[in-house]
């Protein structure tokens, strides 16, 4: 059963951030169809470059998920004064990590987009864009530790806002930079690049204005962070930073080994995944409300409370998910219909699209307790699980029974469907046993 005054507490603190990533999925798709006017060369190279990019910010994306469980942690414990000291914590080591990452990619440029594509067009076009998404490193490690302090205090409205705003100002400076219109040079794709860089810093001061205004109070440069909370933001961070970085490219090999099978199992593949990754973000909104949640409640001392939370949790997200996933059971081909046209395709998404529906029940499941265990600090704990199931079981089999035996794309899904089980069971069975009681942030 659900309980009302806690399901009405985690939606207050869940839909802020669902609403932002709503509108990250809304920008991706403007920006493709501005980039996309300029040509299929145009978009592969900003496609590329942004993949490329994304494993140079992996790096720093941890600080999120450090900054946050710490912030929850020291409201728990109920010292107003040093709520911001993680938050000061989170920017120092932006400035540590974003530096040695930003100078070894900037020298890698050439040659890992070059290993991307042999495409010289592609490349032509792919390299710049990289590079001015390459200076927006430290950007992103500052909104990602201002996303955790504000997340972590319970005011997820101020990420919400901040990140619309951000996206509206990118919608308007690339446009302007990729055909030159208000008054500004035409730089085609590159202009997109610079476009995203720029509206990232200006979100950082955007941030950094709403704190200095609002969390001068808790400690914003002024608590000095201990040696030891900067142990303890690294310990949840770096792990986290592996876990995506690694996540990412074990997407890229799931993609290799569906093109094994076929190009019509890529194209269908490609459709699949795109629908998984925007259905499950009430999970990850709701996850990212348990990280904080969970952390207070164990800064107040209250390890039972912080129990409860991770189950209730995961019991509003399956219910939600449940909803969302009843389409892909009862009319699979007029969702598939959407994206494919031919009707060969759509027969053969037709059973994934219905598996699909379950894995997504599933990933609700573990993307709730992988966020309640990073709440409670067990970073290194939910990265051995995930990244074992995924790169030394699932990825092997994949490869074997789908192209190598001849199981076609519905082997490869079926497997997948189980990964997203046993990471489920595992990652609940660490949230059972309780271990995570004694760490210490």
């Amino acid at each position: 059963m659900l309980d009302t005054v806690r399901s009405r507490r985690i939606l207050a603190l869940a839909l802020p951030i669902m609403g932002a990533m709503a509108s990250q999925s809304l920008l991706n798709l403007v920006d493709a169809a501005m980039v996309g006017s300029l040509g299929g060369e145009a978009l592969a190279a900003v496609g590329l470059g942004g993949y490329a990019n994304f494993v140079a910010i992996a790096l720093v994306l941890g600080l999120g998920a450090g900054v946050q469980a710490t912030v929850a942690r020291r409201k728990g414990e109920g010292d107003p004064s040093v709520y911001a000291a993680p938050l000061n914590a989170g920017l120092l080591l932006g400035i540590v990590l974003s530096l040695p990452v930003l100078l070894v990619f900037l020298q890698l440029a050439g040659d890992l987009i070059a290993a991307l594509t042999s495409d010289d067009a592609v490349r032509a076009l792919a390299e710049p864009y990289l590079l001015a998404r390459l200076f927006g490193i430290f950007a992103v490690a500052m909104n990602f530790s201002y996303r955790g302090y504000w997340n972590g205090i319970n005011r997820s409205w101020v990420y919400l806002r901040t990140l619309v705003t951000v996206h509206i100002l990118n919608v308007i400076i690339s446009y302007g930079l990729i055909f030159g219109a208000f008054g500004l040079p035409e730089l085609g794709s590159t202009g997109a690049g610079i476009g995203t860089t720029v509206a990232l810093y200006f979100g950082s001061l955007l941030y950094f204005l709403q704190t200095w205004r609002e969390g001068r109070v808790h400690g914003f440069l002024t608590a000095r962070p201990s040696r030891q909370m900067l142990t303890s933001i690294l310990r949840v961070s770096l792990p986290q930073s592996l876990q995506q970085l690694l996540f990412s490219t074990g997407l890229l090999v799931l993609f290799w080994i569906i093109g094994l099978i076929g190009t019509r199992e890529v194209a269908v593949a490609h459709v699949l995944i795109t629908l998984v990754l925007f259905l499950i973000l009430p999970a990850i909104g709701l996850g990212l409300s348990a990280t904080s949640l969970v952390g207070q409640a164990l800064g107040r001392k209250d390890p039972e409370d912080a129990y409860r939370w991770g189950w209730d949790v995961t019991r509003l997200a399956m219910v939600l998910l449940f909803i969302m996933a009843l389409p892909m059971w009862l009319v699979p081909d007029l969702i598939l219909g959407i994206f494919l046209k031919e009707p060969e395709l759509i027969a053969l998404g037709r059973i994934p699209l219905m598996i699909t529906g379950l894995a997504i029940c599933l990933d609700g499941v573990a993307i709730v307790f992988t966020q309640a265990l990073l709440g409670a600090g067990a970073a290194r704990s939910v990265m051995l699980v995930t990244l074992c199931v995924q790169w030394f079981l699932f990825l092997p089999l994949a490869y074997i029974i789908g192209p190598m035996a001849g199981g076609g794309l519905l082997a490869v899904w079926v497997l997948q469907a189980l990964q997203r089980l046993l990471t489920s069971v595992l990652l609940g069975r660490l949230w059972i046993r309780r271990h995570w009681v004694h760490i210490k942030l």
